[in-house]
């Protein structure tokens, strides 16, 4: 039996449905609650999609589901899947272990050292927090000064993890340009004075400083997500004057706009990391090689739901709509047998 992590946000009621649709037994538990190991006793696997910005998933959810996991139940994400998501400087040894393509970044953890860069480094250069989606806590750093600037704060009083004042100009933008509505827009202006619980109870990114190349020339960045052999591809343009793509909310993807480089590369990442699920973001360098800026494990499920079709494997391409989190169940079901 499957265990489903209660929730009505994310995968998880698609994941229900898949199960309810095709017979697939399958139980609702609350992974929150002291008595889960003793909910998930009848089952052979956990499927739950946690949130960087829950903060209850925040202060457990990686140790129950890498609990589980030494145990020997199947869990989705288990830990090579996730144990570098929504951590960009995770990601950045990760990638380098590997020989993976990725953007050149350069993490400095004492303040000397990082002052000592900035004078002799170009710009601009792109800062970024450890955590954050849709281009939260990244910055386009100009000159020598802003990065000194920069430094200082990260090796004093740090940065907030959630930032009103950006979050409420994402939702100004998006607001004009009709992808959301006035609600969202109030919502935006009532958190500049109080802010969403997970970042009312998250302290400051403190004590450290990240910074990546800027590749200029990109009015887009590409995604690349492989699940369990299958591949399916997302186009995000910029913003207007602005260099972010992630969140901006206009999207396109058509099968030509692809280059099939991005896809090999994800596919041999994926394998050689043994990952459940891969999202890859790609840009290209002034000689046009696909580079990778970060890697996840989620994603929001309704903006794919328009991919025209996927690649597997070998590269080939196959027609038609489909339904990523369908994937993820049968790939559960592939490796653990489930019982009644």
């Amino acid at each position: 039996m499957i265990a489903i992590h209660n929730s009505q946000f994310g995968f998880h009621p698609r994941w229900v449905k898949y199960c309810q649709s095709n017979n697939i037994p399958f139980k609702i538990v609350d992974c929150h609650a002291n008595d889960i190991i003793d909910q998930l006793k009848d089952c052979d696997a956990l499927m739950w999609q946690f949130h960087h910005f829950n903060p209850k998933d925040n202060l457990i959810a990686k140790q129950i589901l890498f609990a589980l996991e030494q145990a020997g139940i199947k869990v989705f994400p288990d830990f090579r899947t996730s144990w570098h998501f929504d951590d960009k400087i995770g990601q950045k040894y990760l990638l380098e272990a590997i020989g993976a393509p990725l953007v050149p970044s350069h993490l400095f953890f004492d303040k000397a050292s990082a002052l000592n860069w900035v004078k002799l480094t170009t710009y601009p250069k792109v800062f970024k927090l450890r955590g954050g989606a849709g281009s939260v806590n990244v910055k386009l750093i100009k000159s020598e000064f802003e990065a000194k600037q920069i430094i200082r704060k990260a090796f004093g009083k740090g940065f907030p993890k959630y930032d009103s004042w950006g979050s409420l100009k994402e939702r100004i933008y998006k607001y004009r340009k009709g992808k959301v509505g006035i609600n969202e827009l109030l919502k935006g202006i009532a958190r500049v004075f109080y802010k969403p619980e997970y970042a009312r109870k998250s302290s400051n990114e403190v004590g450290y400083a990240y910074f990546q190349e800027f590749i200029p020339n990109n009015d887009s960045d590409i995604r690349i997500i492989v699940i369990n052999g299958k591949a399916i591809g997302l186009k995000r343009y910029v913003r207007d004057n602005d260099f972010r793509a992630s969140g901006s909310g206009n999207f396109a993807w058509a099968r030509e706009l692809f280059d099939v480089r991005c896809v090999e590369i994800s596919f041999n990442i994926s394998k050689k990391l043994k990952l459940q699920v891969g999202a890859f973001d790609f840009v290209f360098d002034e000689n046009n090689n696909p580079l990778i800026v970060e890697v996840s494990y989620g994603f929001g499920s309704e903006v794919y739901d328009s991919c025209p079709g996927y690649w597997d494997d070998s590269l080939n391409w196959h027609e038609g709509l489909t339904t990523k989190e369908d994937w993820m169940v049968d790939l559960i079901l592939q490796t653990k047998a489930i019982k009644n």
